[in-house]
């Protein structure tokens, strides 16, 4: 299963961004990074089989373990992508809340979206660690 980051906003050379492609590249499973202008621009269309999932300060705050096994009964179940959409300043409308297999939250905090972007990519590497018991992830 593909993981794909869906985000609004050039991320530019940053220490952020370097955060980012450090963590896409330790995942074991393929990834894709998309990048869309803070306004307009379309998200790319969701292939049949794709879970899509929403960042968004109303959504579940799932713990580690509890993200990966939700990708892996995804994976397990056949889906092909799970895309994580990373809204604009003023988050999703509450059609697209409506359409989403998951609305994740990182916590009530407000996080900036270039810190959001790390924060995702380091947990979908943490989860597919978990998955394939690699010593990374610890729980205490």
């Amino acid at each position: 299963m593909q993981l794909h980051i869906v985000a609004r906003g050039r991320i530019g050379r940053s220490p952020e961004a370097d955060l980012v492609d450090r963590y896409m590249k330790r995942i074991a499973w393929p990834t894709k990074l998309t990048e869309l202008p803070e306004q307009g621009g379309r998200s790319p269309p969701l292939a049949l089989g794709t879970k899509r999932v929403l960042l968004d300060e109303k959504g579940e705050m799932l713990g580690s373990v509890a993200f990966a096994e939700r990708l892996g009964r995804w994976r397990d179940d056949g889906a092909r992508e799970a895309r994580f959409e990373i809204g604009a300043a003023d988050g999703f409308d509450d059609a697209d809340r409506a359409e989403a297999d998951l609305l994740l939250s990182f916590g009530r905090a407000t996080w900036p979206h270039l810190l959001a972007r790390a924060m995702l990519a380091e947990q979908l590497f943490r989860a597919t660690s978990i998955l394939a018991n690699h010593p990374y992830h610890r729980e205490g």
